[in-house]
């Protein structure tokens, strides 16, 4: 008899496993997954116990979900999935079903949330999805049970008929930020210890990440917008602050990142926990992102002297006409300075761009390397454009150059997109020659060599993991070259 107050809550890795050993983005950074632990403290609220296995941290866990199935007895399994894990996160419901006759799946995260009727349209193992925040609705179906969710807001499923599928549409507000439990940080086995942030990101060990707001006011044309729309939330200083000592208390954690796109939105909610740090102390230092209008030498000072050690910001490209065709609000200029303001407050600075956007051209590259060779900036992280579902952007991407739709490889990893006048090998040059021209400037390798008493435990899993990059650089060159000449992947920090 299935538990009817139980569900396994399950992060897909979104590949094969024994292919982990050789993913960059793993040897670099594994980070919790807070929405599922966020998700578990929610239901634990409500007597329903979630228990979770996050296949990412530990990549080898089909005979782990097997088990826990057996042994728990679970009425639910539920599945958090991007675009490039969901095929993963099919094949995992479809061995849930096999272990355990008569359990339900329920898919939540970004990918089902912006395909929604179409996920079980195409998919006959997804019994449910979740559309947006998930907390409210995924704990109605728990309680009501399968056979009754035609009145839980924010889900798809199946009427019925397999044919017929319904989306019950969206709920209504938002639930308020502050009202959550913290994360079950304790229910992700290993936890601190079996997650790490991107290296030479942070000053000292135990680390995490934490999410303190959800949605983003702006409409950039490569941004989902399939969760949160375009609402803005966060939590309270006083909340934060709370969060943040729990975590130096319960589990001991000295830095975090605050995985948020934008943290410093809401001025008097910034200046306020800067203000506790300050007058209360945990001896916690923090990253964050932010976008040039909404930081200031005030606010950066301030934030120093609370703990801020690195704050990333959304460059994307150094070509003005190129970027105003996707984000709003373009001025290259005015990021310039607010780049030198962070690095005058003593804040390591962090670029992101991406390459390969709609319009991209040979020139805009090279406008984009030297815009952002003229700045301080400590490190960067140079994705590869991917047009993803519930992005505005996907829905005409085939009419602005060639869209190869691979789900598993849309990881920002991969050039599935290629802009018209350019070709895949030449954006993978372009790619490289990037990297490999950041790199061999004197002051950047400085600012590497200074990461060995800055961020010393960076170094050491830097030598330790040395043969996996050094892998993944064969394994990427050998699948450049193999390619045929003709042929035309929240939370970036």
């Amino acid at each position: 008899m299935l538990d009817k107050n139980k569900i396994l809550l399950v992060h897909p890795l979104g590949y094969r496993a024994d292919a982990a050993g050789t993913d960059i983005s793993r040897l670099a950074n594994i980070m919790p997954p807070l929405g599922l632990a966020s998700m578990a403290a929610y239901l634990g609220q409500r007597g329903i116990r979630a228990d979770i296995i996050d296949c990412y941290a530990r990549p080898d866990s089909d005979s782990r979900i097997r088990g826990h199935l057996l042994a728990e007895q679970p009425a639910f399994i539920g599945l958090s999935c991007t675009t490039s894990s969901f095929h993963d996160g099919v094949r995992i419901a479809e061995l849930a079903q096999q272990a355990l006759p008569g359990i339900k799946n329920v898919f939540g995260g970004v990918h089902v949330s912006a395909m929604k009727e179409q996920a079980l349209r195409d998919f006959p193992a997804v019994d449910f999805a979740v559309i947006g925040e998930g907390e409210a609705t995924l704990t109605e179906l728990v309680q009501r049970g399968a056979d009754d969710p035609a009145g839980i807001k924010g889900l798809v499923y199946r009427d019925g008929d397999a044919r017929n599928i319904r989306f019950t549409g969206h709920r209504d507000g938002g639930i308020a930020l502050d009202t959550l439990p913290f994360p079950a940080y304790e229910k992700l086995p290993g936890f601190p210890d079996a997650y790490r942030l991107p290296i030479f990101n942070y000053p000292r060990v135990p680390n995490t990440s934490c999410i303190s707001s959800r949605g983003c006011p702006y409409a950039c044309s490569y941004c989902d917008r399939s969760v949160f729309r375009r609402g803005f939330r966060c939590n309270s200083a006083e909340y934060l602050y709370a969060h943040l000592r729990y975590l130096k208390e319960r589990f001991g954690i000295r830095h975090i990142n605050f995985y948020d796109d934008q943290f410093t939105f809401n001025r008097a909610r910034v200046e306020e926990f800067a203000g506790l740090m300050i007058e209360r102390p945990l001896d916690m230092t923090f990253n964050c992102a932010a976008r040039a209008e909404h930081i200031d030498l005030d606010m950066l000072r301030l934030m120093k002297a609370a703990g801020c050690w690195m704050m990333s910001l959304g460059i994307e490209s150094g070509d003005e006409r190129l970027l105003a065709q996707h984000r709003q609000n373009v001025h290259l200029d005015l990021l310039a300075e607010k780049i030198r303001l962070i690095k005058q407050a003593g804040i390591r600075t962090k670029g992101l761009l991406m390459i390969g956007l709609p319009g991209e051209t040979e020139g805009s590259i090279r406008r984009s390397m030297d815009y952002v060779f003229s700045l301080p900036i400590d490190d960067f992280n140079l994705a590869k454009f991917t047009p993803f579902p519930g992005s505005p952007i996907y829905e005409h991407i085939h009419e602005l150059g060639e869209f190869d739709e691979d789900w598993e490889k849309m990881d920002c990893m991969h050039f599935l997109f290629v802009p018209k006048g350019m070709s895949r090998d030449r954006l993978e040059e372009r790619f490289k020659a990037f990297y490999r021209a950041h790199f061999a400037r004197p002051k950047v390798l400085w600012g590497y060599v200074a990461m060995l008493w800055r961020s010393p435990d960076s170094w050491l899993r830097f030598l330790r993991g040395l043969s996996g990059f050094l892998r993944y650089t064969r394994t990427t060159q050998r699948y450049t070259e193999s390619q045929p000449r003709v042929r035309s992947l929240r939370t970036r920090q």
